[in-house]
This record gives structure tokens, C-alpha cells and sequence, in this order.
């Protein structure tokens, strides 16, 4: 597998990554409608770039056509991809960066170094999160956003510690989160904890319990939040600025366990778009 140092190589693995698990699926329509949704592309946009009518994806999509063939199948990677590049090809890098850490893209979504520290704050802030338990760090060296259900279930202990990527000055945002309970009993036999831990997709009314009092004995905060989930998240240092109106200057404040309300399954989006 490439690295994802090489843009081209991200792409090419990418591709045969889509292309493979269409043309193996038991079902080709939901699995191309599900990459297509993952990113961002509506039927009429990738129909423009395939050269065709918006209703034959939708054909395909529901079923109403038979499974495509390799061709359908290359052309419709190729436009989900010709898509991504022309909006800067976020989804790519995030693809690299992923597999470059070692892990697949159903557990974690994102993993990300910031070139300078950021303020927790504004990580809330972007997910619209709800601090449950303060932490005792004000601000992040990056982030990792993890299928809290594919994580616990598939990785080992080793691996878990991998999610940390290179610092354990991070927030770690678990999606796919019913009651909190998993990930936070998860965290609790790892040293060191992050700096922030956010539950996403959780309403605080449904929050487990105990998730407060198991989260308080760490350095780490816990919330839960409910910001948007239609694209990858995005925070990068070089983007911190006062002219992002994303980010806005939020005061700090220490880390938190937070939880976010939001029903997707889709990836939450921070704190405006990086570069890298």
C-alpha cells in the first residue's frame, strides 16, 4: 500500500479500493450510493463528470439496473475522484493519511497533526459540543476521528494505542456512539488519555450514567456534540485565524469529554477545511 506521501499513489490505491468493494458487493447499487454520499457527490454531479443522465445513477443506485459492469464501475470512481480533486482533494489526503497510519478508513475516518497547538475550545465550538467533564489541558496537537463500534471491536490493545497518532495531546472523537459507555471503559485501561475525548451523535439526555464520573479520573475531558457530519474533519493550525469565521477567537477553557446529537454516520466536520 502506498504511503500517502505521493498524491497520485493515494489516488490510485484509493480507486481500487472503491472499484473493488463495488464490483465484490453483494449489493453494487447501495455500496456505489454509499462512497458517493461519503463524498459529498450528488447524483447530478457525478453524472455531469460520468457524461451521463442523473436518472441512470439512480438506476443503479436503487437497483432498477442490473450491477454495472468494470467500465460503469471505472468511470464512476474516476468522477467521485475528479470531483474531490476539484475541491482540493481533501477526501484523498484523508484517505492517506489513514492508511498511512495503518489503519482502514471504516474504523477511523481521520487522523491529523496540526502544525501548531489549537485551543480545545474551538474544537467544541465546530461540533457544537456540550462539556460533561472538564479536563485539565486547554488545547489539541490534532485529532482522530474513530467508529467507536469498528474500533472496539476489530483493534487490538497495540493498535489502539496507534490512534494517538503522534501525540496523546489530541481529541479523539468516537461516532456511531448509543450511550458512550464502550469508548469511555475503552479509554480507561489506556495510558495516557487524550486531551479530549467527544462522543458524537450522543444527546446528552441519553448518556450513560457513569460517563462523567469514569471520564473525571483522567487528564482529559469528556462532552458529547451535535456539529455537522457531511464532511471530513477539517481543523488545520494554518487555518486559525481570525479571518475564519469557523473558528471564530473562543476564549479557551480546559479539555472535556463532549457529546455531539448528531444522527449521522458520517464523519463530524471541524473547525473549517485544512490544507493538509
Amino acid at each position: 500500500m502506498e504511503s500517502g506521501g505521493d498524491g497520485d499513489g493515494a489516488r490510485e490505491e484509493l480507486a481500487r479500493r472503491i472499484a473493488g468493494e463495488i464490483t465484490l458487493s453483494a449489493d453494487p447499487g447501495a455500496t456505489l450510493r454509499k462512497w458517493r454520499t461519503d463524498f459529498g457527490v450528488s447524483q447530478t454531479e457525478l453524472a455531469e463528470r460520468m457524461d451521463v443522465s442523473s436518472s441512470v445513477v439512480s438506476d443503479y443506485e436503487s437497483g432498477r439496473r442490473e450491477s454495472p459492469g468494470i467500465g460503469l464501475v471505472s468511470r464512476v470512481v474516476e468522477g467521485l475522484l475528479d470531483v474531490d480533486e476539484s475541491r482540493g482533494g481533501s477526501r484523498i489526503r484523508q484517505y492517506a493519511r489513514v492508511a498511512s497510519a495503518g489503519f482502514e478508513s471504516d474504523i477511523v475516518r481521520d487522523i491529523r497533526e496540526y502544525p501548531a497547538a489549537l485551543p480545545t475550545e474551538r474544537v467544541y465550538e465546530a461540533l457544537d459540543a456540550t462539556e460533561i467533564t472538564p479536563g485539565t489541558r486547554d488545547t489539541v496537537n490534532g485529532h482522530t476521528v474513530i467508529n467507536s463500534i469498528e474500533a472496539i471491536t476489530s483493534l487490538s490493545s497495540e493498535e489502539f494505542y496507534r490512534l494517538y497518532g503522534q501525540s496523546t495531546d489530541r481529541a479523539l472523537v468516537f461516532t456511531g456512539v448509543t450511550r458512550g459507555e464502550s469508548p469511555l471503559v475503552a479509554l480507561r485501561v489506556v495510558t495516557p488519555t487524550p486531551n479530549a475525548v467527544v462522543l458524537h451523535g450522543l444527546d446528552e439526555a441519553a448518556l450513560w450514567d457513569h460517563a462523567a464520573a469514569l471520564a473525571g479520573g483522567s487528564r482529559g475531558g469528556c462532552s458529547t456534540a451535535s456539529g455537522r457530519c457531511d464532511r471530513p474533519l477539517g481543523v488545520g493550525a494554518s487555518r486559525a485565524s481570525s479571518t475564519n469565521s469557523t473558528i471564530g477567537s473562543a476564549p479557551t477553557k480546559p479539555s472535556a469529554i463532549r457529546s455531539t446529537s448528531s444522527g449521522s454516520s458520517a464523519s463530524p466536520a471541524l473547525v473549517g477545511r485544512s490544507a493538509g
